[in-house]
């Protein structure tokens, strides 16, 4: 395995001979020229060779992913060669990025098959599909009788449809990853992707070429290996934009040393409304769903009115047609703040960010780099933020935090290996498919980087806990597989294995939550707006009022999983609290502190 840094682009003459001319023309009724990042990434995929692409935040790191790959596309559409299979995958660890991806694909697609009809030529259509958590089961069925050529997906669904008997065959042609977003993934989720990616590669009957994009991360070489694995060679495209990120710290109060923590919060919104009112559009980032809404509530009831229609919330125990909204709304410009906890973090197109807040310690270099790209989104503008600190431990994080960015000392990463607990998901995963040959299994799984050491002691330790070795029925833990030690072969063992696997999919914890539903108006009656803690439900009386999205709602009563409410201007309100890990800080940044 050869990783090697790209040392010299291509020429913007080497992509212009290279796109097809349908392709070339509605490329420069678009832009002006490639970008600096394109001009490494483009040709590299067109020509078949795995890639890592790290530029910072507003790189077009994404059209680079795709816009080889819709070249080939096109090509084989226009020579009506297209068939019913997936050739390429997309995957972000975000429902809403990809969400955000799949409507980012149409468009272009659309104008190209719109620019071929102009011309007379007859082109097949270019199918996207999007497959995530938030996807209904009829759009599944659909999109299982009627494929897409581009796959657009999460971990958890990607690793769901390779156990599919059907739709899994739909993988065995394809021709391009690609795996957005990679510096979030340096958790077990990450160890968990690395062997689907490898399962991907073991069901393709051609080997598929790998292309990773990642914001400012550190060491490049370390990421590579996670993305091809430890037998393939890569590419590593280092696009350095030269970016000059306008940051500053302050604390709302007089004197951080003299001054109580409650006081620094009641000077906060003035802050705060000093900021949003120099700027036409403002993104807050705290680091808890609750703060999120904390911030939306105080911000109105200290400005009543100012706010009213120009400020919302965006996070994850939100419905996604609410999330939807404030992306939708925020791209128009038809909001002045959003206040976001971490879900606006990653690639979403959410239009133009004058400033970016950062509400307490992002906790590490990389994710403060993330969230404050958000402002200067695009190619040719410089990323504006703010720390603001509310006591004095924040003060020392942050300046460690802000020292690190601009001496761009970024984090070094690590992805975990030999997670049994993983392993453990995975072969169950693959026994579920088919048959396996166990020395052809390992083979398979010491592919991925995050496995190629591992033992086979630690390996049949897996296969006897799995196959029921170890006597656990008292505990209610029964045998997953067989596995026949004189032939060597592994398998499903019972009618419920898919149903169990799919059921207990993913290393994300999981969480009890209980969807908040609209009693009245009558106009808004069933729907979903989005998701409470079963602890604070179970807190909360008739006649509560609590905010959700940055709206009042009036708890009625509860039925099963389902909090009933109806709407409510109260000032009397009380803030959800959810349960959810803490963002750990960085190893380096702690060192440093």
């Amino acid at each position: 395995m050869a990783i090697e840094f790209m040392k010299d682009s291509h020429s913007s003459n080497e992509l212009k001979e290279m796109l097809n001319p349908l392709v070339y023309e509605w490329f420069f009724q678009k832009f002006e020229d490639f970008s600096k990042t394109q001009l490494y990434g483009v040709k590299t995929i067109y020509d078949r060779k795995n890639i890592l692409i790290s530029a910072p935040t507003g790189g077009t790191k994404t059209l680079t992913a795709f816009l080889g790959i819709i070249n080939y596309l096109v090509g084989l559409a226009l020579k009506n060669e297209l068939e019913d299979k997936i050739y390429a995958v997309y995957t972000s660890p975000l429902k809403a990025l990809s969400n955000d991806i799949f409507v980012n694909l149409e468009e272009p697609l659309s104008e190209i098959y719109a620019l071929a009809g102009k011309k007379g030529l007859e082109m097949q259509k270019i199918k996207v599909g999007l497959r995530t958590g938030d996807t209904s089961p009829s759009e599944r069925a659909k999109m299982a009788k009627n494929v897409p050529h581009i796959f657009v997906t999460t971990p958890e669904s990607l690793a769901i449809v390779l156990t599919s008997p059907k739709f899994g065959e739909n993988f065995n042609s394809l021709e391009f990853i690609i795996v957005d977003e990679i510096h979030a993934m340096t958790s077990k989720r990450g160890t968990y992707l690395s062997l689907t990616l490898e399962r991907l590669a073991e069901i393709s009957l051609i080997e598929p070429v790998r292309i990773g994009l990642s914001a400012t991360i550190s060491p490049l070489e370390e990421v590579a290996k996670f993305l091809v694995g430890s037998e393939r060679d890569c590419l590593i495209a280092n696009v350095k934009l030269n970016k000059k990120i306008d940051i500053n710290l302050d604390f709302p109060g007089k004197d951080i040393l003299e001054t109580e923590t409650l006081d620094s919060q009641k000077d906060l919104y003035s802050k705060l409304d000093k900021i949003i009112d120099k700027h036409r559009t403002t993104l807050i980032f705290t680091n808890t769903r609750a703060a999120t809404e904390r911030i939306i509530h105080y911000l109105d009831m200290h400005y009543p009115g100012k706010y009213e229609g120009l400020i919302g919330a965006h996070h994850s125990s939100m419905s996604k047609d609410q999330r939807f909204i404030i992306e939708e709304r925020l791209r128009k410009g038809d909001l002045k703040v959003v206040v976001s906890s971490t879900s606006l973090e990653l690639g979403l197109d959410i239009g133009s960010i004058d400033i970016v807040i950062l509400l307490k310690s992002p906790k590490s270099v990389s994710r403060a780099l993330q969230r404050i790209g958000r402002a200067g989104h695009k190619l040719h503008d410089n990323p504006k933020g703010e720390f603001i600190v509310l006591d004095r431990d924040d003060l020392v994080e942050c300046s460690i935090l802000m020292k690190n960015m601009i001496e761009k000392r970024i984090d070094k990463v690590e992805f975990p290996k030999n997670a049994l607990d993983v392993l453990s998901q995975q072969i169950y995963g693959m026994a579920i498919t088919k048959i396996w040959d166990i020395d052809n299994m390992l083979k398979v799984i010491r592919k991925s980087y995050c496995y190629e050491k591992l033992t086979k002691n630690d390996f049949f330790e897996i296969i006897s806990y799995l196959s029921g070795e170890y006597s656990l029925e008292h505990r209610h833990v029964y045998a997953k597989i067989w596995y026949d030690k004189e032939t060597g072969q592994i398998g499903k063992r019972g009618k419920l294995a898919r149903v169990i696997y799919m059921t207990n999919i993913g290393t994300i914890p999981s969480e009890s939550f209980i969807s908040v539903v609209i009693s009245s108006p009558a106009e808004m009656k069933g729907s979903v707006i989005g998701k409470i803690d079963e602890s604070f439900l179970e807190k909360m009386k008739r006649g509560d009022v609590f905010v959700l999205g940055g709206q009042k709602y009036e708890f009625l009563y509860s039925r099963g999983m389902k909090a009933y409410v109806k709407s409510n201007v109260s000032q009397k309100v009380t803030i959800p609290s959810w349960f959810s890990e803490m963002l750990p800080l960085n190893f380096d940044v702690a060192m440093d502190i």
